[in-house]
């Protein structure tokens, strides 16, 4: 590789990595607890008992949505969901004073989905893994912060591949892996730099790159109302909201898992809300293996008449965006993949800190190089003291 290609890459490599290093180390530090979500959560939360009903008859969803909304009444309700591997027994209600409202007008309420009765009414506020999870997703700066986190991403996955343009060249010369202890400080902290940046080459690219299709969410949302569910609902243009005493919840769901019968429900919006349309249940149900319990489909449902509407894949950029999460964040694989994710994490950290501890010895060396070179050239240019003498001498003889 000729010199002036070789500096190209070192100034690509260089920028790419001093502007996004900051940003990145927020990523590795905050992504460390959200791996363990889960843990983290049933560590923090009391223990909920899931008493079964006295006359042994579990109730229905529609009488768990009433008991709801008899809880908080004045209220519209927004989500349904249901989590049974990690919360048996229980559905989580969302609610505010109306189904367009923001996030941060919601009320949410834990039931017990086999006696209808209310177990938890959590206040809406910010907890440290909300806050560790805004943190990493958006900077606690709505959309402007995840797209902005998305384009560090890619200058991240820039930094990656120029980085592995410079290593190839720099290891021809050298044993693959060496670290010369017996070297300077900055050579040791520069070839650890190295090694643990090829050693998480892979780890470090599939989460920059899922990170980055992650912060696209709400656009391809967006794209999604406005194109496939358009279409879905077009014959309900004209059609106004659909308010006051609804069809029934349980047969909707009934519907949809009839016409996706190896799917099970995650959740349910109701009339109004961003994931449906202003007319319709919006069932979504997923699958029931690892990978494809990330692979949402939505089924429609009159909310008024109880009729069958459509149901429909996503499309390839929400199917990439959801399969591209559990890539992200590594909680598909059990606890050995969370440790796993957790050590490429951990690794990734030090090669973000000696990455900058390497830009700023080399400033200093220069630094140190130039005033040894400024103090040599003023030495030299200073007379000596015979000089000074013979000057002095030849003065007083004029």
């Amino acid at each position: 590789m000729k010199a002036t290609t070789i500096k190209t890459w070192f100034h690509l490599h260089k920028w790419t990595s001093l502007i996004s290093t900051v940003f990145l180390l927020m990523l590795c530090i905050t992504g460390l607890p959200l791996i363990f979500t889960e843990e983290i959560d049933h560590m923090l939360e009391d223990e909920v008992e899931i008493a079964a009903p006295a006359n042994g008859q579990d109730a229905t969803v529609d009488m768990t949505i009433k008991a709801g909304m008899d809880h908080l009444p004045g209220n519209e309700m927004k989500y349904a969901f249901w989590d049974e591997k990690h919360h048996p027994g229980q559905v989580f209600l969302t609610m505010a004073d109306s189904s367009e409202a923001p996030i941060e007008a919601d009320h949410y309420l834990t039931m017990n989905a086999r006696t209808a009765t209310v177990l938890e009414n959590p206040p809406n506020e910010m907890t440290f893994m909300l806050f560790m999870y805004y943190l990493h997703v958006e900077m606690l700066a709505g959309i402007p912060g995840k797209l902005f986190l998305g384009l560090m991403g890619v200058l991240f996955f820039i930094a990656i591949i120029s980085g592995v343009v410079l290593y190839g060249p720099i290891m021809k010369k050298y044993d693959f892996g060496m670290i010369r202890t017996q070297k300077s400080k900055r050579l040791k902290w520069l070839d650890l730099h190295n090694l643990l940046g090829i050693v998480t080459l892979v780890w470090a690219s599939v989460v920059g790159l899922t990170g980055v299709i992650n912060t696209l969410a709400e656009p391809a949302i967006e794209l999604w109302r406005a194109n496939d569910l358009a279409e879905m609902v077009a014959e309900y243009k004209d059609a106004p909201k659909a308010k006051g005493e609804l069809s029934s919840l349980d047969d909707a769901i009934a519907k949809a898992e009839a016409a996706a019968p190896d799917m099970e429900v995650s959740f349910v919006a109701f009339p109004g809300t961003l994931y449906s349309s202003s007319y319709h249940y919006a069932v979504y149900l997923i699958g029931n293996t690892p990978l494809t319990s990330r692979i949402i489909k939505p089924a429609l449902i009159d909310a008024k008449t109880g009729e069958f509407t459509a149901i429909r894949d996503l499309p390839w950029y929400l199917k990439t965006i959801l399969i591209s999460q559990p890539f992200h964040f590594g909680d598909y694989g059990g606890m050995p993949m969370k440790i796993l994710w957790t050590l490429f994490d951990i690794a990734t950290i030090i090669v973000l800190i000696s990455g900058l501890y390497l830009w700023f010895a080399r400033r200093r060396a220069k630094s140190e190089q130039l005033a040894r070179l400024v103090k040599n050239a003023e030495s030299l240019a200073r007379p000596s003291e015979e000089e000074t003498e013979f000057v002095n001498d030849q003065e007083s003889l004029r």
